[in-house]
């Protein structure tokens, strides 16, 4: 070994990972661009001479140079979970108010603050100090390995800095793009006659995913920490605070508008200063998180199924902007309501260009008073689609123009019927119609009804518009002749949707029922009608009034189940996709020997162990009524992280409430 060679080799690693600490991590330039360069290229000669001395963490590594394949799956040992949301300072106190009665004491607690980034969550996961493996937060189980891409991100370190990590050390953080740096990036792309983003979250998201990691280094993102997973061999502090000022030391970058505040009145007042900061800031935000300080504080209070009972993202109010509208049109669902979208004046809002927005209904349309050409208040609050709030003013006598209403199917040109009651129009033609006979089949092949994987829209209008489908059987008459010959469609892609299809056969009566797309029969509805029925057949010959026997199925289900299968195309319908091979285990009809029999459970929020449909069907299976929503005559409440209205109805009628953990520790009790 050239021992001068190997001395210079570690030197130059030591400066450059020094200055790129003070830049990316402390906001200190302490070094020219061309003198780091010329560090970097010395870096890159000598490792060129003695490849065997290059190692994963060294600065030159940050990129690959050839493109994947495609994203591993990672699972996450320590799960990254979500945050429940609070949307006003009542909420903010209720908060408070839960962990003080949970730990039974009225203190003042500590709570770190910090900017919630509007970006996305990642781990990095080092050992002995060297970064191995980055991933998405996915589901929150698991996620996707993007390991060279974020090697390729500035600031992340390969190899953390100082001493006294643990030997397993998970980091947690937020992938994000700055204002300036995204605009910079599209003026470059604007000037090079390329493709620009709407915002700077899309484009992080678009960098962050990139299969050639080449791609991702030209993109400025950057990394900022606000927690850990794993911890092996070793210890972190024991404040919330601490800890991140720890990670800062050891080379990860930190929020610099992080605080330490006492009590729900520290935290509001420092939820207003980031609200009076946020449009100052190089970066988008939506909110603020605040999590206890005391880490032995946070392991009391514990977890509440896939959200922390110790943090909460206290979100910003909706942006709202002004803007003129342009005109309404109609469109056509799978249940022929015809609903109006508005037409606007492109805008920026909430972080995007808004240029439609929803109109809900004709009645929306009187309320608001709305005409062509009147200056209209926009709101957009997340990924909620925008919605006009209010007239701002209205235009002038000679430009404002009425908004008409159809008298006609705005596709099929049928006649148009409202409804005694409702507010929607609807077109009368039914699967004549190939709005409705698209959106239908889309509802057919969804996830939640028959999951027919590789259907996707754009397939289901090509499959119409050629007339190869024009009913929910015609799917699975399909031939591997008719679909090879499609537009992008190769052997494989045939094959598998013909897999798909076959495959689909295999369902249960509730997502049959789901899948037929029956007015006013959701999911619930459809559990708690193959629930009592058991049988298609007694289903489709059952009155109204047998019909209003069900749990939660009032008189506008009722009817609407009883015309759908008073129809003879639809019967037909039926008994053509069961001669197909549609079939489902045989279900028990509902029993009082079973040991939830009498029960009505309602199940809410986001679940991390099972889906809400799966916790439902175990539910069923015991004997219970699965409801929508939660009345007196409610049993029990499963909530996860996001139960919002159900969950404070049940607290307001002193009906018992489950988390995640307790009912799954209740369902093995029952099913052993």
């Amino acid at each position: 070994m050239n021992q001068a060679d190997y001395q210079q080799l570690q030197q130059l690693r030591q400066m450059i990972e020094r200055h790129n600490y003070e830049y990316y991590v402390l906001n200190e330039s302490t070094v020219t661009d061309a003198e780091y360069d010329r560090l970097m290229q010395q870096l890159r000669k000598i490792e060129s001479e003695h490849p065997e001395w290059v190692t994963p963490d060294s600065p030159s590594q940050r990129v690959s140079g050839q493109p994947a394949d495609g994203f591993e799956t990672v699972v996450h040992e320590v799960p990254m979970l979500s945050l429940d949301n609070a949307f006003g300072e009542q909420d903010m106190h209720d908060f408070v108010r839960r962990i003080q009665d949970r730990l039974r004491q009225q203190d003042d607690f500590e709570f770190c603050c910090e900017p919630k980034l509007d970006g996305l969550a990642i781990s990095l996961l080092y050992e002995n100090g060297v970064l191995v493996r980055a991933a998405t937060r996915g589901d929150g189980t698991t996620g996707e390995n993007i390991t060279a891409n974020a090697k390729a991100i500035r600031n992340i370190p390969l190899r953390l800095r100082g001493n006294g990590y643990p030997a397993i050390l998970e980091v947690r953080g937020e992938v994000y793009m700055t204002r300036s740096g995204f605009e910079a990036m599209n003026e470059r792309f604007r000037s090079n006659e390329e493709k620009t983003y709407m915002n700077p979250r899309n484009a992080a998201s678009g960098a962050l995913r990139q299969l050639d990691s080449r791609i991702t280094a030209q993109r400025p993102l950057e990394f900022c920490c606000y927690s850990v997973g794993r911890v092996e061999q070793g210890t972190v502090p024991d404040s919330q605070y601490a800890l991140l000022k720890q990670l800062q030391q050891w080379g990860l970058k930190i929020n610099s508008e992080m605080r330490q505040v006492t009590g729900v009145d520290g935290c509001l007042d420092y939820f207003q200063q980031m609200l009076n900061k946020r449009d100052g800031l190089d970066y988008d935000i939506d909110g603020v998180v605040f999590k206890i300080d005391d880490m032995a504080l946070q392991k009391r209070l514990g977890f509440v199924s896939r959200a922390p009972r110790w943090a909460i993202a206290h979100k910003f109010p909706a942006q709202e902007e002004q803007t003129r509208l342009l005109a309404v049109d109609y469109q056509v669902g799978r249940t022929g309501a015809i609903t109006p979208v508005a037409r606007l004046e492109p805008v920026f809002v909430g972080g995007v260009t808004v240029s439609n927005a929803t109109l809900h209904n004709l009645d929306e349309i009187t309320r608001l008073g709305l005409a062509i050409n009147d200056q209209v208040i926009i709101r957009r609050a997340g990924d909620v689609i925008p919605q006009i709030v209010k007239v701002a003013h209205q235009a002038d006598d000679d430009e404002r123009q009425v908004i008409e209403i159809p008298t006609a199917c705005p596709v099929c040109g049928s006649d148009v019927l409202r409804v005694e009651g409702e507010a929607a129009l609807r077109c009368t033609a039914g699967l004549f119609c190939d709005a409705q006979r698209k959106e239908g089949l889309k509802h057919f092949v969804s996830r939640k009804a028959m999951d027919i994987e590789g259907l996707g829209d754009k397939l289901i209008d090509t499959l119409v518009d050629l007339k190869l489908v024009n009913h929910f059987s015609d799917l699975f008459r399909l031939t591997f002749e008719q679909l090879v010959n499609l537009e992008r469609m190769a052997e494989k892609s045939a094959n598998n949707l013909l897999e798909a299809l076959e495959h689909s056969k295999q369902t249960t009566l509730p997502r049959f029922l789901f899948s037929l797309g029956i007015r006013e029969v959701g999911e619930t509805t459809a559990r708690n009608l193959a629930n009592h029925f058991a049988d298609l057949n007694e289903l489709m010959h059952a009155s109204e009034e047998d019909l209003q026997g069900v749990d939660d199925v009032g008189p506008v289900a009722a009817r609407n189940v009883a015309a759908f299968f008073a129809e003879t195309h639809n019967r037909d319908e039926v008994q053509a996709l069961l001669d197909l091979g549609i079939q489902w285990p045989v279900q028990q009809q509902d029993s009082t020997d079973a040991v939830l029999a009498g029960q009505t459970w309602v199940v809410t929020g986001k679940l991390e162990a099972l889906s809400r449909d799966e916790a439902s069907e175990r539910l069923l299976a015991l004997g219970a009524k699965v409801a929508g929503s939660v009345s007196k005559k409610t049993t029990r409440v499963v909530a996860g992280p996001g139960a919002g209205s159900k969950l404070k109805k049940a607290n307001e009628l002193n009906i018992p409430v489950m988390d995640e953990a307790e009912f799954m520790d209740y369902l093995k009790t029952l099913e052993n």
